[in-house]
């Protein structure tokens, strides 16, 4: 039987033409006010994630 996709890493994590997998940079959401423009803007971007962890993620999401 095939696995379902996990709807929730879908909204998460993002698979590029190539098999990377992005993911959202870690603190964006609150203490933004410390935080430079530069930094902010920085956090802005996706992230590639690690090989191992990548591997799991697209197991779930069934790529």
């Amino acid at each position: 039987m095939k696995e379902k996709t996990r709807k929730s890493l879908t909204k998460r994590f993002k698979v590029t033409k190539s098999g990377k997998v992005l993911r959202r940079t870690v603190g964006q959401d609150h203490l933004l006010s410390k935080k430079s423009s530069d930094k902010k803007r920085s956090l802005k971007k996706m992230v590639e994630m690690s090989a191992p962890e990548a591997k799991k993620i697209k197991k779930l999401l069934g790529v």
